[in-house]
């Protein structure tokens, strides 16, 4: 077989064909993997809800509505809870920007009373071992059945009450300032539903 001359015109139609065989094949990988994407998304969205509210008998994704967030373009998504026609409770996906390795998403939910129900923490980039411990027990328990209306959710280093994860007081505060978040977007927001 001889050998074919490198020109432009070889090198240019050899690139152009290696690019679309290789964006054909990311095309039909993409379409192959959007469905089970969406449904492990939404398979994460309903653990988290039933983690954090208290039983139901409506499917709260459907139910699903925005309050937009104050001085912001932002808004959070509310997943209210209802045995009937009543909201037991309403599941709150809420964010810090401010965590150590950027947002602390966060699903948390709150009684029509204001109460705490539960916190989940949905996604972050905490360092391992220090801002990861923001989802254990020991350190949700000091939010769950609080009221924000009462309890300062800033550390106790910056004056509030929140006994803060040993090495990780960023973690801690942006833990804190995603559920004040959700609290006065929510209370603010007239409790749809």
């Amino acid at each position: 077989m001889a050998k074919k001359e490198s020109t432009l015109f070889n090198m240019v139609s050899s690139l152009v064909v290696v690019t679309l065989i290789a964006s054909t094949a990311l095309g039909y990988v993409y379409e192959l993997t959007k469905g089970p994407i969406a449904a492990a998304k939404l398979a994460k969205k309903i653990r988290s809800i039933d983690e954090v509210v208290v039983e139901y008998d409506n499917n709260p994704v459907d139910d699903m509505y925005k309050i937009p967030i104050e001085n912001s373009e932002d808004s959070l998504e509310v997943y209210p809870a209802k045995k009937g026609e009543k909201v037991m409770a309403s599941a709150i996906r809420t964010y810090s920007p401010k965590g150590y390795g950027g947002n602390v998403w966060l699903m948390v939910g709150l009684l029509p009373n204001g109460n705490i129900q539960n916190v989940a923490v949905l996604e972050h980039k905490e360092t391992p071992g220090l801002g990861t411990k923001m989802d254990n027990d020991e350190f949700k328990n000091q939010f769950i059945g609080k009221n924000p209306a009462s309890l300062n959710l800033k550390v106790i280093k910056d004056g509030g009450d929140i006994d803060a994860l040993s090495g990780a007081t960023i973690t801690s505060r942006a833990f804190g300032q995603a559920i004040q978040l959700a609290f006065d977007t929510y209370t603010k927001g007239g409790q749809h539903e």
